[in-house]
């Protein structure tokens, strides 16, 4: 590939790769077109993006941003998953499908980089565990939820009573 060329994917890389803090990097590596285009569709609907680099380039094209580390030691052809709602539910994704050895034997989650920091396989399988900004809201509304719920229940009990007691009464007159 010629330094002209060369340049124009690094420009590519960097075009696509522009506002993404967090990302994932897979191999896919000996996987059929087939298996590769039923990977892309099933990423699709996640709304995640996967963009197979040059290692090489994509270090060029990530100089200076937040991805730099993630390219820190890995070697070969790659590919870069970014998107979905959020970096944990990309990662439970990404870790889902490495799990999968049936449908996509040769995917394999090679790592990552979370605000700036890189994140070896096991990091990427312990960030895959944590609740995904979905979880995250539900548990913070149920959180903010509880105490008003229990201060009405406590507030509203002793008025049940008092009536149920009034009615009694008066059904017995």
């Amino acid at each position: 590939m010629s330094k002209f060329v060369k340049e124009l994917v690094t420009r590519d890389i960097k075009n696509r790769l522009d506002g993404v803090e967090d990302a994932v990097i897979v191999s896919t590596v000996g996987m059929d077109a087939n298996t590769t285009c039923e990977l892309r569709a099933e990423l699709r609907q996640k709304d995640i993006t996967m963009m197979v680099v040059k290692n090489s380039l994509a270090r060029k094209a990530t100089e200076g941003t937040s991805l730099r580390p993630m390219f820190e030691g890995a070697g070969g052809s790659l590919a870069v998953c970014f998107g979905g709602s959020d970096f944990i539910s990309l990662a439970k994704e990404v870790v889902r499908l490495d799990k999968d050895t049936d449908k996509f034997g040769k995917f394999v989650a090679a790592g990552g980089v979370m605000d700036g920091e890189a994140l070896d396989p096991d990091g990427l399988k312990a960030v895959s565990k944590w609740p995904s900004r979905e979880e995250q809201i539900s548990l913070l509304v149920g959180q903010i939820l509880g105490p008003g719920a229990t201060l009405s229940a406590a507030l509203l009990g002793p008025g049940k009573t008092l009536n149920g007691q009034i009615k009694k009464i008066s059904e017995e007159e």
